[in-house]
């Protein structure tokens, strides 16, 4: 993939051997192994009756998926002549009327599936929640908090703005999303194969049906609980490690976008359901999940721009063959690594792609909850940085890595959580003055 990961140490390939024995799972502690069973309360007869009731929605709810995704492959047919955008824009609409619906039911904690199975079954809705350890939920958090410091410090400090509970889940969404990106990335990645990325995508069925694998598994399945976030965008992401495992060119942007989308647009859309909207917010759901979006696809594309040399050096060009064309250039120029005028012509007409995406991007945090702007602010402009640091290098990115510096960002800082304070209708007289 066109990001470059550093091993988080969560994950190894020896953790898919036992994917599927669900009585014997393990939690990784540091370097140390230990059995894990999940640890249920007392319950009352009541709530063994709740208890049932959960354990027979599971059972409808992997039904309703696996009717899903029979459905879903009937469809490709069907859809294989639409555009990515157009198949990627069917998702967003499904998002945001999925959040649209809980906003209007006044409940945002309810998993999607699990409200979908309840309604189908025409029974009122049960607390169907699996309760875990509260000390090891919290020692899972902590541990996804700790992985998110490490990884991702700026956006790990803006986090600290939002409530606990909000707080938590971005971080155990963005472990999963890491452990997801190593597989391809890390220092197993030769030994990945589509059956081990099949296994990965079981694990998260798991997780949705509450029997998690390990510690950071439960820091999901509890947040999945606690938000109403869909399955979707997951299983995407882990389609688009799948690319990488047999897809290294890509003739035309609209390859391309599709590939962005699911290795990062998909994060975005995981990601609103947490971050919330704002009560006063105007924007309709949807514009809210196409900025999502649009932000991933921008961060993605930056990723490609920036790390140009790198993929090269490992056969990977994910750049379109029909664009370089345009300007007269081939693979033989990527590989070759010279900083020639029609390199710098395709570059600052890649860069100006990759700008539009954040600035439509920027649409949409303003109308994000007040309290969860700061982290998106700050990792949108760190990110524009990187285009101008390409800038900077005279274009070569064959040769020299595009960053932000430390003292950048620290300065960067105080500007996202100024912009984070914007009220939602001064947009339209921010945009009017240029500073949108």
């Amino acid at each position: 993939m066109a990001s470059s990961s550093v091993a988080v140490g969560t994950f190894e390939l020896r953790d898919m051997d036992d994917v599927l024995q669900w009585g014997h799972s393990v939690v990784r502690i540091g370097s140390s192994l230990r059995p894990f069973k999940p640890k249920f309360m007392c319950y009352s007869p009541k709530k063994v009756s709740a208890r049932t009731a959960h354990l027979r929605t599971l059972a409808m709810q992997s039904s309703f998926r696996c009717q899903a995704a029979t459905l879903e492959g009937g469809l490709r047919t069907v859809h294989q002549n639409r555009t990515s955008e157009e198949r990627v824009y069917e998702v967003v609409l499904k998002q945001a009327a999925l959040m649209a619906q809980r906003v209007a039911q006044g409940s945002t904690s309810t998993p999607f599936l699990v409200q979908d199975a309840e309604n189908l079954d025409g029974v009122l809705p049960v607390d169907l929640s699996i309760s875990f350890s509260p000390q090891l939920l919290k020692e899972a958090y902590a541990r996804c908090g700790e992985v998110c410091a490490e990884y991702a410090k700026t956006f790990y400090l803006g986090t600290k703005l939002m409530t606990p509970e909000r707080q938590q889940a971005i971080w155990a969404i963005y472990v999963w999303c890491r452990r997801t990106d190593e597989l391809v990335d890390g220092p197993n990645a030769s030994h990945i194969t589509p059956a081990a990325l099949d296994r990965w995508e079981q694990r998260l069925e798991d997780i949705y049906d509450g029997r998690p694998y390990d510690m950071l598994d439960a820091a999901l399945a509890d947040t999945v609980r606690k938000f109403p976030i869909d399955i979707q965008p997951f299983r995407d992401m882990i389609e688009g490690m799948r690319m990488d495992l047999f897809k290294s060119r890509y003739e035309t942007f609209d390859e391309l976008y599709l590939y962005c989308y699911y290795v990062a647009g998909t994060v975005g859309l995981m990601s609103v359901p947490v971050m919330g909207i704002a009560p006063d917010s105007k924007a309709t759901t949807e514009s809210i999940y196409n900025a999502a979006l649009a932000l991933g696809i921008a961060n993605q594309l930056t990723n490609i721009l920036r790390d140009v040399g790198e993929d090269a050096r490992r056969g990977r060009i994910y750049l379109p063959r029909d664009e370089l064309a345009q300007f007269g250039l081939c693979e033989d120029d990527i590989f070759a690594g010279a900083v020639t005028e029609k390199w710098r012509a395709f570059m600052k007409d890649q860069i100006t792609r990759a700008r539009m995406f954040f600035d439509e991007a920027e649409k949409g945090v303003v109308d994000l909850d007040k309290d969860s702007r700061w982290p998106v602010w700050a990792s949108l402009i760190l990110y524009r940085q990187i285009l101008d640091s390409i800038e900077e290098n005279d274009y070569d990115n064959f040769t020299k890595r595009a960053y932000v510096g430390k003292w950048k960002k620290f300065l960067s800082l105080p500007a996202a959580y100024g912009r984070a304070l914007l009220h939602p209708s001064w947009t339209p007289i921010l945009a009017g003055k240029g500073f949108s």
